[in-house]
């Protein structure tokens, strides 16, 4: 039997929080469980081969990766490689190597997007609908994935909202948590804040006696942060869940690969609960190289920086940007002095597409921008200038028209 998926019941945090009939599942055993290796006739598989591969591999013809075969269901190259880079820098950081993650404590899926879904049928019970169940807490403006998977799964929704600075309010959010709050969802570095949160908030909040549930730390752009992550503290905690993603640091989003780093009890839920092959072989093979290869990771990540730096100097030099705000990710969030969305539009339309966030909580006028290549940052700068002088100008001449025409003054209506 896979040491990843047990049949015997979890002990723990994961005992305590779980929905009872998870706890008593029988895990479904699919072939790969038992063996891997030998004359494989027991998952009926097509033995003569694919019938196609990757577009690279046709010509010639490689299918080095069997891709006639299922997969590991596990992925365990995939989670040791995770594990030997991110406790290679906890200890560059100076953290605690007894604290190191194991196997164990990692959870493979299809982006990150797959684990918050999991973690909230794991340990919510429906129900919100009808005036029952359990519920998530979310600190806003965040990520939105948190409030549509608990919507899908009929779970009640909590908020407590960042201040206006993009701080958690650890007082109230400790004082506004219920029996009924399994999930505490906390985005480090924020989106679309950018803003990454102390691992200090995080220990404060993971040993307050006044909560129970899980906290998820959402690290998707852990890499672009100078903060360390939270997966120090995931054998120091038994309730501290962290999420991570090769989709962007990695520069692999088109592979959807993401971990959810936790407790073993934990991860061991998860396991059980998932799909059997839910991570497939092109999107393991590709993980396995790019955790090889971390050396092209940090250049990347140095020249993504170096780029933030500029784009925020150049922003903060337009006469109409109110603000840019501090970044611990690959994007920036800035506030303009208004008309924010028809030129978020305008600019989209001529093929520079950057992203409206006006009707976050706080982002009033706000625009978010990825930063891309040196070529596509000036492209943005540029045009950014142009439509946002053909915005205001318009909006000032339909003003003018309008009292030119009817004889008086609009605006002083």
């Amino acid at each position: 039997m896979s040491e990843e998926k047990k049949e015997s019941t979890p002990t723990g945090r994961a005992a305590l929080l779980a929905r009872p009939n998870v706890l008593t599942l029988q895990p479904y055993r699919c072939a790969r469980d038992d063996y891997d290796s030998g004359i494989l006739l027991d998952a009926n598989e097509n033995a003569l081969g694919p019938t196609s591969l990757p577009t690279n591999s046709l010509d010639p013809y490689d299918n080095g990766m069997e891709l006639e075969r299922y997969p590991d269901p596990y992925q365990r190259r995939v989670k040791q490689l995770l594990c030997d880079y991110r406790n290679g820098k906890t200890a560059s950081a100076g953290g605690n190597v007894n604290n190191n993650i194991a196997p164990e404590n990692v959870f493979c899926g299809v982006g990150s997007d797959e684990a918050i879904d999991l973690l909230i049928r794991i340990f919510c019970a429906p129900g919100h609908t009808s005036g029952v169940g359990e519920a998530i807490m979310i600190t806003p403006p965040t990520y939105g994935m948190y409030k549509v998977c608990a919507n899908v799964n009929d779970v009640g929704i909590q908020s407590v909202p960042l201040t206006a600075d993009f701080d958690l309010q650890i007082p109230e959010i400790l004082a506004a948590v219920t029996t009924q709050t399994k999930l505490l969802f906390i985005c480090s570095p924020g989106n679309p804040t950018s803003k990454s949160i102390p691992l200090s908030d995080i220990r404060t909040l993971a040993s307050s006696p006044l909560y129970n549930g899980l906290v998820i730390v959402d690290e998707a752009y852990i890499d672009f942060s100078s903060t360390p992550s939270s997966t120090s503290l995931v054998t120091e905690y038994d309730n501290v869940v962290v999420l991570q993603t090769l989709s962007k640091a990695f520069g692999l989003a088109g592979i959807r690969c993401g971990f959810a780093i936790g407790p073993a009890d934990v991860i061991q839920l998860m396991n059980n609960v998932k799909a059997p092959y839910n991570v497939n072989k092109l999107t393991s093979d590709a993980a396995n190289n790019a955790l090889k290869n971390t050396a092209l990771l940090e250049k990347n990540v140095r020249e993504v920086l170096e780029q933030r730096e500029v784009v925020g100097r150049k922003l903060e030099g337009m006469e109409f940007v109110l603000k840019v705000y501090p970044s611990d990710a690959n994007f920036l969030l800035f506030r303009v002095k208004e008309k924010a969305n028809e030129v978020y539009k305008m600019m989209a339309d001529r093929g520079i597409v950057s992203r409206f966030r006006g009707r976050e909580l706080h982002c009033s006028e706000c625009i978010r921008v990825t930063i891309g290549t040196p070529e596509e940052n000036n492209k943005f700068l540029d045009m950014l200038k142009i439509v946002y002088g053909e915005a205001t100008k318009k909006s000032v001449g339909e003003e003018d028209l309008r009292e030119d025409t009817w004889g008086f003054n609009w605006r002083a209506v």
